[in-house]
């Protein structure tokens, strides 16, 4: 129900909007609508053909994973923190699995791994789902730490931005300056969407297996920073690159090594799994296309200028600083669209330079948020849901403490 809301109110006050504004004389800006929305439905159909195949691709490695007893065995790794944040899935469900490998993916970066992973736990939640229409509280859970999910390493803006300094001719310019303030921003997110769901299924937090997790994070991070912080850039991004594809690579030699080991067949179970990732990929077209063409003709009309120009406007006059306002958007758009927002970052950068206070800020931003609307049309259009009850709120709400955390962090690093 409340992305219906969200849908309407897009389109109509969009259209309310550009209506005033074509009768003021702007007479193109209908046409640019049109042709934004014809756009925006092409793009969502790219995105989902796109899916089919890596989807098959690791359905099939995953169904070999489950074959082998593999993702069985890493959900029992995860069980004790899963057991309570998850309290709705059974001990020893394959989707404990599927939602830590998820996880590790979007804490790597690995965006092509991450979105077939997360659709695949997806999935496996609906089976245990009661009602397949509504929303189940894991599905929720796991969907809201997934927009909310923690970045350890924002590899593409690191690559932006070192591009861009070249371009400004800044020389020892080291773009992954950004590393650990940004690593904190997604932390406060994922802190803010787990805590907002928590509340909401009235699930208790203050045990072990939760305060080790975070504790453990918090270990991660440090050592992460240690790694990483004295190398330049070039070297960062070569290292950053090796650790993703290098995890993923040695996920499937393990998969096939453990399945042929205790005799699957493999092959046949790779193409069995992969079977399933043209009809999940085709599935979601519909909802993809749906969100992408609501967003549009709010982007369009210029509403989304009004309320960055508004919120700028009620900042100064309660007498704060507004050096943040500029690299606002950015965090606005990235609920609603990832390469939006990429191109307002890129925007900002230029602008003010990549190595200024909202060039910076813009960047933690970019690599702390995640596009909300889109995984929310994906995720929940792969199973069909049509109820997303407290989904919506409680990922807005993280978006919303993470945009605040960042700025913050911004300023306690820059300001």
């Amino acid at each position: 129900m409340a992305l219906n809301f969200i849908w309407i109110g897009f389109i109509l006050i969009g259209f309310a909007v550009a209506a005033v504004k074509v009768a003021m004389g702007q007479t193109a800006l209908f046409g640019q609508m049109l042709s934004g929305l014809f756009d925006m439905a092409k793009t969502g159909f790219d995105i989902s053909l796109g899916l089919v195949g890596v989807m098959t691709l690791w359905l099939g490695i995953m169904k070999i994973g489950e074959q082998a007893g593999v993702i069985q065995l890493f959900a029992r790794g995860v069980a004790p923190f899963f057991r309570r944040i998850f309290p709705g899935i059974p001990p020893g469900h394959p989707a404990s699995g599927s939602i830590a490998m998820n996880a590790s993916a979007n804490m790597l970066g690995l965006d092509n791994a991450a979105t077939p992973l997360g659709l695949k736990a997806m999935r496996e939640l609906q089976e245990i789902n009661t009602d397949k229409s509504v929303a189940s509280d894991p599905m929720i859970m796991f969907l809201v730490l997934n927009t909310a999910g923690i970045t350890l390493i924002p590899a593409s803006v690191i690559a932006i931005r070192q591009s861009l300094a070249a371009e400004q001719g800044l020389s020892n310019f080291n773009g992954a300056d950004i590393f650990l303030p940004t690593l904190i921003g997604t932390f406060i997110s994922f802190t803010a969407g787990l805590l907002a769901v928590a509340w909401v299924q009235r699930i208790k937090l203050l045990c072990a297996p939760v305060l080790a997790f975070f504790g453990g994070f918090a270990a991660l991070m440090g050592v992460l920073y240690l790694w990483l912080s004295g190398m330049p850039a070039a070297q960062m991004a070569q290292s950053i690159s090796v650790l993703g594809s290098g995890i993923i690579l040695a996920i499937i030699v393990t998969f096939v090594a453990v399945g042929a080991l205790r005799r699957v067949n493999v092959y046949e179970a790779f193409v069995d799994g992969a079977k399933e990732g043209f009809g999940v990929a085709v599935q979601i077209i519909p909802y993809l296309v749906a969100m992408l063409a609501a967003i549009s003709v709010f982007r369009s009309s210029g509403c989304m200028d009004y309320l960055v120009q508004g919120i700028g406007a009620g900042v100064r006059a309660l007498g704060l600083d507004d050096q943040f306002v500029p690299a606002l958007p950015v965090g606005l758009m990235k609920t609603m669209s990832g390469s939006g927002a990429r191109g307002l970052m890129v925007d900002v950068l230029k602008t003010y330079g990549v190595d200024s206070f909202e060039g910076r800020l813009a960047s933690i931003i970019q690599g702390s948020t995640e596009t909300t609307f889109y995984v929310l049309a994906v995720y929940f259009g792969s199973v069909g849901i049509k109820k997303t009850r407290h989904a919506l709120g409680c990922a807005l709400t993280a978006d919303a403490v993470g945009l605040i955390g960042a700025i913050i962090v911004g300023y306690a690093f820059y300001g």
